[in-house]
């Protein structure tokens, strides 16, 4: 079986994204590159309850090599990015209060300093209809300049990583940035930071602290 390994990681970040509440049923899908291949989750199945055969596998063309179902009517998007990026696997969920901001809003801006992981103010991409190259041209433009993730409009988020775990991670910070932003918007207007702070956080992340050791 192609890319078996590869198909199990899919199940395993399926099972985790479902347990997190990042997707719910078989919304979102998760994909996975190595080379010129691409393991994909399949089209109307609950992201819980995958087995590695249910994951067709596609070249970077979009051709299928392997798998008896279909493979995700969102395929198009990932395969954009991975054509535009060096992602080695992407996560798209149709997370709570990422939709929530992707409704209402043209960008995630700075609210917490952890959002510099994600390549900064996270934009949301225009709205189009899933599974359609027209959405994955839009997703595309929203992850330019080195980007890590972006909303979708009227939809959700998607998130790429250097492997799957990354991937997952990303998307979880995303929906945790946008749950700070939603949640302080009860309460008052929230303080972004700036480019000069924030850039400052770049500069301190550069030059760790140095303990010095009793004698």
């Amino acid at each position: 079986m192609l890319l078996e390994d590869e198909r199990s990681g899919l199940c395993a970040i399926g099972l985790r994204l479902a347990e997190t509440g990042l997707v719910t049923g078989s919304s979102g899908n998760v994909s996975v590159r190595v080379g010129d291949l691409v393991a994909v989750t399949p089209g109307g199945v609950m992201l819980d309850r995958l087995r590695p055969e249910d994951c067709p596998v596609l070249d970077v063309e979009g051709y299928l090599l392997e798998g008896e179902r279909a493979p995700s009517s969102e395929t198009p998007m990932h395969l954009a990015l991975y054509a535009a990026t060096d992602a080695a696997a992407v996560v798209h969920t149709h997370s709570t209060y990422g939709a929530v901001v992707a409704t209402t809003m043209t960008e995630l801006p700075p609210i917490h300093y952890n959002v510099l992981l994600l390549g900064g103010t996270v934009r949301v991409a225009e709205y189009a209809t899933y599974g359609t190259p027209e959405l994955a041209a839009h997703v595309r433009t929203a992850m330019e300049g080195g980007k890590r993730a972006a909303l979708l409009a009227n939809h959700g988020g998607v998130a790429i990583g250097r492997d799957l775990d990354e991937a997952y991670e990303n998307a979880r910070l995303l929906e945790w940035l946008c749950g700070v932003y939603v949640r302080s918007r009860m309460i008052g207007e929230p303080r972004i930071l700036t480019d000069d702070e924030l850039q400052q956080v770049v500069e301190r992340a550069l030059t760790p602290p140095v303990f010095p050791r009793r004698s």
